[in-house]
């Protein structure tokens, strides 16, 4: 099994054969979310601190409800009434909590590169749940499991990555770990959103959504943040709903096995209408049941976890 890391920070970090070895180890924790008690002994004695700086709803409670299947003990932390308002520094907080000798720290950080500031200083794991416009490892991971659920070997696949590239930590982790594996990305948006250094990463670019569809096995379609609309980024949400939303007849003309994904929340009626959204192509909702398994391979592979014994499975 390919893994010898205490740390989760971004999918740059991880080689081709690390990325596998988490959707492996996410596969076989899948089926414990069809038994009649969703619960295995993977993590009993191990403690995990959720530490979220920023607001989350779905990430969170996938990584909380990962744990408890886990059996793990969980610490979350309300930021807004710690000592964090009273000027403490994130390092401070982090090393009181390790005080407690606790095992790993889940961390979302408007800031760039804070998990990895931490994991350098101290001894505890750290995953990172999402670090400024830097990366967001476990969603890309769950995306790149839904995929290869769907299409098997990723190698050759073209894979369509579509919205605000510039300031998306999603679509970072996406291509990053897409591409370590051989499919092929291509980034769509205006091209006030499309970073110049871009193509650097070894993607494509687009600013013609038809075009860039046309013979695309996925695509993941990002949530745009309204508020590039007010720092004029682009005229309007419903100008951009034209020319890079995807509704029914835009969908008419695509191939009938286009794989449509988001990572929520959906802004309905600009990056996705609801009969696409809710439509037959649409694999949104698997992508959430997906990312529970992720999560649990994550939290136990950086405690230490190397293969799964039938003594981490049993109910």
């Amino acid at each position: 099994m390919a893994w010898d890391k205490k740390d989760l920070l971004g999918l740059e970090y991880l080689s081709a054969e690390e990325i596998l070895t988490v959707l492996d180890t996410a596969r076989a924790f899948s089926e414990v979310s069809t038994r009649a008690i969703k619960k295995v002994p993977a993590l009993r004695g191990k403690t995990v601190v959720n530490l979220f700086y920023e607001a989350s709803t779905r990430t969170r409670a996938s990584f909380e409800l990962a744990e408890k299947r886990l059996s793990a003990d969980i610490i979350n932390m309300n930021v807004s009434t710690s000592s964090v308002t009273k000027g403490e520094t994130l390092l401070d907080t982090v090393r009181n909590l390790c005080a407690y000798k606790i095992d790993v720290i889940v961390i979302r950080h408007a800031m760039s590169g804070a998990p990895i500031y931490l994991a350098r200083n101290i001894e505890c794991s750290v995953v990172n749940a999402g670090d400024g416009m830097h990366e967001h490892p476990t969603q890309a991971l769950l995306d790149i499991y839904t995929l290869r659920e769907k299409l098997g070997d990723l190698r050759g696949r073209r894979i369509v990555i579509v919205g605000d590239i510039a300031h998306s930590r999603v679509a970072r982790s996406n291509i990053w770990g897409l591409t370590k594996l051989g499919a092929q990305v291509t980034v769509v948006g205006p091209s006030t959103l499309i970073p110049r250094e871009i193509e650097q990463m070894g993607v494509r670019v687009q600013h013609n959504l038809d075009e860039a569809l046309r013979d695309a096995d996925a695509v993941n379609m990002l949530r745009i943040q309204r508020e590039r609309e007010k720092l004029t980024l682009f005229p309007s949400l419903r100008e951009y709903a034209i020319l890079f939303g995807l509704n029914r007849t835009r969908m008419q003309g695509l191939p009938d096995k286009l794989i449509v994904m988001h990572p929520g929340p959906i802004n309905r009626g600009v990056e996705l209408s609801g009969s696409v959204a809710d439509g037959p192509n649409s694999v949104i909702l698997e992508q959430v049941t997906n990312s529970l398994a992720v999560r649990m391979a994550v939290l136990f592979l950086v405690t230490g976890g190397t293969s799964l014994h039938p003594e981490h499975m049993s109910a």
